[in-house]
């Protein structure tokens, strides 16, 4: 929805053109809220690893912090969604999908490779594979709130590099 100004509306609140929508707003709350879930459980489950097993499986236990970690700092980017916490949330929420596809594939292919399981073994299947899903759900979103040249296309405003119109002609019927 375009206003008369050429700012672009967007849940109610208005932009200018270029600028992007609020990532942590509409759908983004959601997101956001997915988001801090899984923090929550991640930093639950690799607190409790790091103090009790750390030596059982160092690299799976490890991992499982890494994800705690990329978990916060993509729910914190996505919640304030400035144009730095995007450059954040872009590069957070991509190693998220590229770690679950990775740590997925490798215990898939052979299930007692990091010793025991991480948030991303099994593709996330510990977790109901939200940590699959999510990151691409996440990439869409940014992609769908980035900044876009040809907000506000529908402006009233005149374009000044427009030719002037021509006056029709009165001996045309």
């Amino acid at each position: 929805m375009s206003g008369s100004n050429g700012t672009s509306r967007s849940g109610g609140a208005s932009r200018q053109k270029g600028e992007a929508r609020r990532t942590g707003a509409g759908f983004g709350r959601l997101l956001v809220t997915v988001y801090g879930i899984l923090a929550f459980a991640a930093i639950g489950r690799s607190s409790y690893e790091l103090a009790t097993k750390f030596s059982e499986a160092p690299v799976a236990y490890s991992l499982s912090t890494l994800s705690a970690v990329v978990y916060v700092l993509a729910t914190i980017a996505l919640a304030k969604g400035g144009p730095r916490w995007r450059v954040v949330a872009w590069v957070t929420v991509g190693f998220e999908a590229v770690g679950v596809l990775a740590v997925g594939a490798a215990s898939a292919v052979s299930p007692d490779v990091f010793g025991e399981t991480t948030v991303w073994s099994g593709f996330g299947q510990g977790y109901g594979y939200v940590p699959l899903v999510l990151p691409f759900v996440g990439l869409w979103w940014l992609w769908r709130t980035r900044p876009r040249a040809d907000d506000g296309r529908a402006s009233s405003a005149p374009d000044p590099t427009a030719p002037e119109p021509t006056p029709p002609d009165p001996e045309v019927r």
